[in-house]
């Protein structure tokens, strides 16, 4: 006798993910973590309280989630540039770069991870895994280039010299007054300047 497979439920649909990342993210930025819920999350995405907690089971899994979905903003260095020269390839990264961090939300978006880091680390440390250990690791491989050409000091110490990098554009996006695509791109060209990765 044949045993009948058991029902499964509907699919996930990928434009209801999608609507509650992007829900999620908005209602984090408006309010941190204090200020947001399911209930929040679920009314702005047009969807259920229960369609959210079939995929996340908190408010701080889905908050994590819209972090993690929100990084495709962000240009990355191309898989192949080895061959690229350094200085070639960070000027054709730099405008891609500049757009995202004059962004608005991408601004207000680090400010709440930043504010949140105490009461809910789980959310620094997805923005960390993210967004800032994939750029360390492309930006290392760079300096390392540059070092071989000569235009960084052999001893120098790069994973310093990255903090230094990552350090000054974080503080630059949490001062009062906020970059414009020109003013991100400017500032941007002077810190690659000044890390020897730009003449």
């Amino acid at each position: 006798m044949k045993i009948p497979e058991r029902r499964r439920g509907r699919p996930r649909s990928p434009e209801a993910d999608e609507a509650i990342l992007q829900a999620a993210l908005e209602v984090f930025i408006d309010g941190g973590v204090e200020g947001a819920s399911i209930e929040q999350i679920a009314k702005r995405a047009g969807v259920g309280k229960l369609t959210v907690y079939r995929r996340w089971d908190s408010k701080e899994a889905v908050l994590a989630a819209a972090i993690e979905s929100a990084r495709d903003g962000i240009p990355e260095a191309p898989a192949d540039f080895a061959d690229v020269p350094v200085a070639t390839l960070v000027r054709e990264l730099l405008p891609g770069l500049a757009e995202a961090i004059a962004e608005p939300r991408l601004r207000a978006m680090i400010a709440r991870i930043f504010g949140a880091s105490v009461s809910h680390p789980e959310l620094m440390a997805t923005y960390w895994d993210n967004y800032v250990v994939p750029r360390r690791r492309n930006t290392r491989v760079l300096l390392e280039r540059a070092q071989a050409e000569g235009a960084i000091a052999a001893d120098a110490d790069l994973d310093v010299l990255i903090d230094m990098m990552v350090g000054a554009v974080l503080f630059r996006l949490v001062q009062p007054e906020p970059l414009d695509v020109a003013g991100a791109a400017a500032y941007l060209e002077s810190v690659y300047r000044q890390a020897g990765l730009l003449d």
